[in-house]
Formats: structure tokens, sequence, C-alpha cells
């Protein structure tokens, strides 16, 4: 299994938890340790978004695949971002 295949496995463990809260994630590239990735759906423009790439996203990915040292995502929001939203299960 290449290291792209152990990072997508990592990501179908917490996609449920994403999708449940009406977002996703999708693997952009895989390069010299660092995983790039864009959140999708609510995902994309959530004030929570950092939090669920460090303590979900990134923590999978790299307890499933240690070769993986950072993990960054694109479009991550801010939570000042006067158009970031919370999703409808947690409002």
């Amino acid at each position: 299994m290449d290291i792209l295949e152990r990072v997508e496995k990592a990501l179908d463990s917490i996609r449920p938890y994403l999708e449940a809260d009406g977002g996703n994630v999708r693997v952009l590239d895989i390069k010299d340790g660092l995983a790039r990735l864009e959140l999708l759906g609510a995902c994309g423009n959530c004030p929570m978004s950092t939090m669920t790439l460090k303590a979900g996203v990134e923590e999978a990915i790299k307890k499933a695949v240690p070769e993986i040292k950072a993990v960054e995502a694109i479009n991550i929001t801010s939570p000042d971002d006067a158009n970031a939203q919370l999703p409808e299960t947690m409002r």
C-alpha cells in the first residue's frame, strides 16, 4: 500500500464525523512529509476548522502514516472570518 492509500485509509476512519457536520476532506498532494489537503463542504467555512484539522485529521494521518510530519489545509477558516458559519449540528 503506497503512502497516498494509507493517508486515504486514515481519512476514511474520520470521514463519518466530518460528513455528520456536512464536511469532508480531499488530499491535494503529498510531498516531503507534508500532506496538503482541502477542507470541503461545511469544513471549508467553519470557524472550528483549525481545531478539526489539528485534533482530528492531522492526528489520524500522523498515527497511521508516520512518514507524514505535517498536515496543511489550503483553506483553513479563521474564527474571526465574518463569513465563517457553524454547521447546523453545532448551532
